[in-house]
């Protein structure tokens, strides 16, 4: 009997996991929006713009920041790229 109630609860537990799986959108995203930047906390700070983010079913908006820089290295923005039917993102990264 426990075996059985184990086996359904991890079968219930997986079905609650699959459905949390989220699909990459089929559809482009809006264009960047233009961001007001805010005084620059200090003097090795980096703008890192904002972005669109995918949440399963729209593109909701990701605020930019500073961020502290990174000696020698320069930011290299995120961006979203065309894989076949899907659009999926490329995260930004220091170069």
């Amino acid at each position: 009997m426990k075996k059985a109630a184990l086996l359904v609860l991890i079968g219930f537990l997986l079905a609650i996991a699959a459905g949390c799986v989220v699909a990459p959108p089929r559809v482009a995203p809006p264009p960047l929006r233009t961001e007001v930047l805010s005084a620059r906390p200090g003097l090795h700070f980096v703008w890192i713009g904002g972005s669109w983010r995918w949440n399963g079913h729209a593109y909701v908006w990701a605020a930019g920041s500073w961020v502290k820089a990174k000696p020698g290295k320069s930011w290299v923005p995120g961006h979203w790229e065309r894989r076949g039917h899907h659009w999926v993102w490329r995260k930004g990264r220091w170069r």
